[in-house]
């Protein structure tokens, strides 16, 4: 068996909708990225979940669900900033009063 490369967030990705869905209620089309960590970074960040849903990111022979490019997201490896989620701040500032 042949061991498992690190994830290369610098190679170029596509994100395609869900294939079930018509243009119109997939809130995005197709999409070419110069690297997976924009594409992962766009996805998570700008698109609405209902539009994650069904989606997939291809990079290189690898596709990656929605779960794929949560667990891709939240990887240490991550490289770009992460946009902090407003529920986290109102909980993090509810815990520290």
């Amino acid at each position: 068996m042949r061991p498992l490369r690190p994830f290369n967030f610098n190679t170029s990705a596509e994100l395609f909708p869900a294939a079930i869905r018509k243009k119109k209620r997939a809130g995005f089309t197709y999409r070419r990225f110069g690297t997976a960590a924009e594409a992962v970074q766009f996805a998570m960040e700008q698109l609405p979940t209902d539009s994650l849903n069904g989606a997939y990111l291809q990079v290189e022979e690898a596709r990656f669900d929605q779960n794929g490019i949560r667990s891709l997201y939240e990887s240490e490896a991550f490289p770009l900033p992460r946009r902090s989620k407003p529920a986290q701040a109102a909980e993090t500032d509810a815990d520290a009063a």
